[in-house]
């Protein structure tokens, strides 16, 4: 397709803009020294080429996403008409508490909600997305020990199935990271956690399920393991999906826990954003949260916090998204949180067991709202790669499900069908990955040749990868 720059015809316009009714200011020295690029089209120009966008792109309105460790589910519209009210979009956060007293009951209620569902105390909606929850979570670990004066806890243990961003979190935020290596079974290796703690621990990061999708059956024993060596337990809320409404971090002993609205509670997703990383913590860490938190008392007033580690964001975070995930909570309530849980539970065992004939499942015990396969035999074998398998599922209409990680299983695909996904459209998923499996035993050079039927076939991805055109570049 082409780009906008290349639908440009010099002197084509929009639209006419009015008389300037100000004044005008030169700018003198000040001014551009050369001419501001900008395509000049036609309204028609405009509206085809954003349409011509929107057929090129794939969501999950136009065909299933089962990307793993990320819940792509859908988002019902009626988040977004909620979030749409004016009451909500025709504010601004420096209003007096008293013309606003509906956002911050929003910003109450979603804190009362989400407290509740994590086992949280105390929650800031300030962090504006996942990475940026973990940090804003780690500042509390270090003010902790801080004020305590316990200067030598300067450790972070982080299992080696953690989320990406886990260590890098950690590192941003002060700490050395400690790898733990994880058992056969896909959990933590307890030994190896224990000869890791000591004096210097200052916490662990921990995703559970983890990601490769399993509910580890040492969690209680892990946490414990920490608080007794005087750490803090750190909740990566990426799988919470997974456990909304039947299990809390909290009670499981994590003392600090990042939610990511934009993935478990159903707000838009992708793009580069808006998202929503909220942290909620237990009462001993409250005084340290970011920001300003809402107290109810003759209705909705704004204090600060004892000892804050300062503000990670302006004002209250992206509250819109807070809004969406709300309406989104309250829509399904107690009883439907959990039934959306075990869904997406269902959902992801039901497709494993399908595919497991076929295809090699490394931990073969029930999962949780994901699971991970190895296609390390067929590369060996066949020549057919976890990438080759991923770009075969576009001929089918599919998005590939996460590649090549966690990075403790080789050559992986990790798949998360999430629950609004219906069985119609799990059946479709198993009978296009089985259909490609046959095709890659019988002819593995048309799935390495996968995609053929897209707008754009297989990419040179190592030549993309080094020399990038990420301009256009202007005779």
């Amino acid at each position: 397709m082409k780009l906008i720059f290349e639908r440009s015809v010099e002197g084509r316009r929009c639209s006419i803009l009015p008389e300037c009714d100000v004044p005008v200011v030169e700018l003198g020295a000040a001014a551009r020294k050369q001419p501001l690029h900008l395509p000049e089209v036609s309204e028609n120009d405009i509206s085809r080429h954003y349409t011509e966008l929107a057929k090129a792109t794939h969501g999950v309105n136009d065909g299933f996403y089962p990307l793993g460790s990320c819940t792509m589910k859908y988002n019902p519209k009626v988040n977004e008409e909620t979030a749409s009210l004016k009451e909500f979009t025709q504010i601004h956060p420096l209003q007096p508490e008293h013309t606003v007293q509906g956002c911050l009951k929003v910003l109450k209620t979603a804190e009362t909600v989400f407290c509740e569902i994590t086992g949280m105390d105390q929650m800031t909606f300030q962090p504006a997305a996942g990475a940026h929850g973990e940090f804003t979570g780690l500042l509390l670990i270090k003010a902790y020990h801080d004020k305590r004066k316990d200067l030598k806890r300067t450790k972070i243990i982080v299992p080696d199935s953690a989320h990406g961003t886990n260590p890098a979190s950690a590192v941003m935020a002060g700490f050395e990271v400690v790898n733990i290596p994880s058992q056969e079974d896909g959990c933590v290796d307890l030994e190896k956690l224990r000869e890791a703690v000591g004096e210097d621990t200052a916490g662990l990061m921990l995703t559970n399920p983890n990601t490769v999708g399993l509910f580890d059956k040492n969690i209680l024993e892990i946490t414990r393991i920490i608080h007794e060596a005087g750490g803090l337990n750190y909740y990566d809320g990426a799988n919470l999906n997974a456990v909304m409404g039947v299990v809390r971090p909290g009670d499981m002993g994590f003392d600090v826990v990042h939610l990511n609205l934009h993935k478990t509670f159903s707000t838009p997703h992708g793009g580069g954003g808006p998202g929503s990383g909220p942290v909620g913590c237990k009462e001993f860490l409250a005084e340290f949260l970011p920001g300003l938190k809402v107290v109810e008392q003759d209705g909705y007033h704004m204090e600060e916090y004892a000892s804050s580690v300062g503000m990670v964001k302006s004002f209250y975070g992206n509250f819109l998204v807070v809004v969406k995930a709300l309406t989104y909570a309250l829509m399904l309530g107690k009883d439907g949180i959990p039934d959306a849980c075990k869904n997406a539970v269902l959902n992801a065992n039901y497709i494993r067991v399908k595919l497991s004939g076929k295809y090699h499942m490394p931990y073969e015990e029930t999962c949780m709202h994901e699971f991970v396969m190895s296609l390390e035999q067929e590369k060996h074998q066949i020549h057919v790669s976890a990438m080759d398998i991923a770009k075969a599922l576009l001929d089918y209409g599919i998005h590939p499900p996460t590649m090549y990680f966690p990075l403790i299983v080789h050559e992986a695909l990790m798949v998360e069908p999430t629950e609004t996904e219906s069985k119609e459209g799990l059946d479709e998923l198993i009978g296009a990955f089985l259909d490609i499996y046959e095709k890659a035993e019988s002819d593995p050079e048309w799935i390495q040749g996968s995609p053929h039927t897209t707008r754009i076939k297989r990419l040179d991805e190592v030549a993309a990868a080094r020399s990038p055109k990420l301009k256009y570049m202007f005779e």
